[in-house]
């Protein structure tokens, strides 16, 4: 979902639309030259901001790391397993052990005193370069003002405890490339790429000057990647397969409306049934899979019919579609918005959609409950690093529907099981959501229990005690 706020309203082409200023023509064309080369040089921009003091650096790692005295949640139980120890070795748990066996000299200790370690946070639809940057920062096609928003906003996502997203769209390949490599902190990043739209779908972010489309051209929103807009089998199978040599781990298609895309009402269905199965072949042919952005229930059964393996969104699924997606064991994203204050504030035809699908969110997840259909946590925020925060809230707002463990579950293991979906496309070969051994080390060490209190996660500054992420300690308030 794609929202932007009151200020950057000649975005959604109202009727006083102004996108034909020659200002914003300009600005548009000078985004033109904010390519994916441009991103990936822009990566190399972010070395000196990488140094700065104000970013969480991973800190010099000793060969072992032995965390005692823990309450562990292990991101599959319903309760806490009290003193126990777990050792990491490199970026890997090495064991973890109830034994209370006496650490090694060359071991470095870590005394959680009894407090809450359980594995790091994943979102399961986020957008790294579109979450905290505001659109006329993206108007301005600087790649340094951009990377350096995003990065700043990595390292706080990274430091409320989610070490992992699954990037639901965007030009984040370069990005993913300067955290994976160490330049700048952030979470491990699953990216889709593009999200792949038909003309006037969700994502269709094209302003009137580029309609009629010109074939020798393309849009600002197709220049920097944030999407790929495809009419044609044969595009739709390029646009597809250019993610995926890119490093896509899985594919993201838009098979409806959105809330504040410009002319795509919710109820519209883009891609045929044919058209969809083609993508979700291709995407098997890589050994990963399609998830589909759908609201309306037509949408949904239609990806279902194709094999989609994941629907993102659905928020306005009725009875016959939910049972459909329990029966077939399709995965569901959804997001568990539940106000205004969930989203950048919105005007005209977009409000009146957001509002629409914030009505519509408990329903939904009552069918969720209802028929037990496989669900994943993703919080969808965009275009504020003043919104950025309520990421950890909009974990806490699953409180509505599920216990305080089910939610941590959710959240940590059952996301890990979506990820995993991408196969041999995983950019992260090795267990996520779960302390046990040979999981990839990502840890936190909680002030308190949040099997008690999930609102403690709002907090993470005062409440996160230890955050590692690969192995590599980020914040470390306890005594080593």
């Amino acid at each position: 979902m794609i929202r932007v706020g009151s200020k950057y309203q000649h975005l959604i082409h109202d009727a006083a639309c102004g996108c034909s200023n020659p200002m914003l023509v300009q600005a548009s064309r000078r985004l033109d030259a904010f390519t994916r080369r441009g991103l990936l040089s822009g990566a190399a921009l972010l070395a000196g901001a990488a140094a700065a003091p104000s970013l969480a650096q991973g800190t010099a790692q000793p060969a072992a790391i032995l965390f005692r005295q823990a309450s562990l949640f292990d991101g599959k139980s319903n309760s806490l397993r009290t003193n126990v120890q777990i050792l990491v070795e490199g970026n890997r748990i090495a064991a973890v052990d109830t034994s209370n066996a006496p650490p090694k000299p060359e071991w470095t200790v870590i005394d959680c005193g009894g407090r809450m370690l359980m594995s790091g946070l994943i979102d399961a639809h986020w957008h790294t370069l579109f979450a905290a940057v505001p659109a006329p920062m993206l108007m301005s096609g600087e790649p340094g003002s951009i990377f350096t928003a995003s990065t700043a906003e990595a390292n706080r996502t990274l430091l409320r405890g989610f070490t992992t997203v699954r990037d639901l769209g965007g030009p984040v390949f370069a990005f993913k490339q300067a955290i994976d490599t160490g330049i700048i902190p952030g979470p491990r990043i699953f990216p889709s790429g593009a999200m792949i739209t038909t003309t006037g779908g969700h994502a269709d972010l094209r302003m009137p000057s580029d309609i009629p489309r010109d074939s020798g051209r393309l849009s600002l929103i197709e220049t920097i990647g944030g999407a790929a807009i495809a009419d044609s089998l044969g595009d739709l199978s390029m646009r597809i397969r250019e993610q995926l040599v890119q490093g896509a781990s899985q594919i993201k298609i838009v098979g409806g409306g959105g809330v504040s895309s410009p002319r795509s009402p919710l109820d519209m269905t883009t891609f045929s049934e044919s058209d969809l199965r083609a993508a979700v072949a291709i995407a098997r042919d890589w050994n990963t899979y399609v998830t589909v952005h759908a609201y309306a229930p037509h949408t949904v059964q239609r990806a279902i019919a194709a094999g989609a393996t994941c629907i993102e969104h659905a928020h306005l699924m009725d009875e016959e579609t939910a049972g459909l997606m329990a029966q077939k064991g399709i995965w569901l994203s959804i997001q568990p918005f539940l106000s205004e204050a969930d989203a950048v504030p919105l005007t005209g035809p977009s409000r009146e959609r957001m509002l629409e699908v914030f009505g519509n969110t408990p329903r939904a997840y009552a069918l969720v409950r209802k028929h037990g259909i496989k669900t994943a946590w993703g919080s969808d925020l965009l275009f504020s690093p003043a919104l950025t925060p309520r990421q950890s809230v909009m974990l806490t707002h699953l409180g509505q529907w599920y216990s305080n463990a089910e939610a941590l579950r959710m959240a940590t293991a059952g996301n890990a099981e979506l990820l995993a979906l991408s196969g041999p496309r995983n950019p992260y070969p090795g267990k996520l959501g779960v302390i046990e051994a040979g999981a990839l080390a990502d840890i936190l060490v909680v002030n308190g229990n949040l099997l008690d209190d999930l609102r403690l996660i709002e907090q993470p500054d005062r409440n996160l005690a230890v955050i590692m992420k690969d192995g590599k300690l980020y914040r470390n308030s306890l005594a080593s």
